[in-house]
């Protein structure tokens, strides 16, 4: 039978890391499903789902854990498949403005207390074209839950852009 794992990576980036997970993967006739993986600060991150027979999980286990000595943290959970499907909207979320500490915690706030889930989020700080200034650049998509008021949302955004002084963009 087979067994989803969730790995979250994280150590110093260099040339070969995902070559060695994949290597590690395959040598226990895992399959590696879906990943987002990045250079963060000269750290390579990652959140990779796995699936391997459950008679080869600890042995992958035992192997994943021995890239500590090489600088990388693995982190295994299995998979929650058990849980209830997540019913909702998908909205996707675009802002852009001056870059300032707090954009994320007033927009995240917002989400939370409308009990919006964030499914995926990108964010950059970037110059900008025109001037020297930084620019902060996200985007999200979000999971609406149902009877949910989007024009509401959409509201408490504005609100928080217009005192943010950033732009944001709410669409299907």
């Amino acid at each position: 039978m087979k067994k989803s794992l969730v790995l979250t990576l994280i150590g110093p980036d260099k040339p070969g890391i995902v070559e060695q997970l994949s290597a590690l993967l395959a040598n226990h006739g895992g399959n590696w499903e879906q990943s987002s993986m990045s250079r963060l600060a000269g750290q390579f991150a990652g959140i990779l789902i796995a699936s391997v027979d459950d008679a080869a999980e600890s042995a992958l286990m035992n192997d994943l854990q021995g890239l500590e000595q090489q600088g990388l943290r693995v982190l295994a959970t299995a998979d929650q498949a058990d849980l209830p499907i997540r019913e909702g909207r998908t909205v996707r979320l675009e802002l852009l403005g001056n870059d300032k500490p707090g954009i994320v915690r007033e927009i995240s706030a917002a989400l939370a207390s409308r009990n919006v889930s964030v499914d995926s989020l990108e964010t950059e700080v970037v110059s900008g074209s025109m001037s020297a200034d930084l620019l902060f650049k996200a985007n999200a998509v979000l999971l609406v839950p149902p009877g949910s008021d989007l024009d509401d949302l959409q509201d408490a955004l504005e609100a928080i852009a217009a005192d943010l002084m950033v732009e944001i963009a709410l669409a299907d």
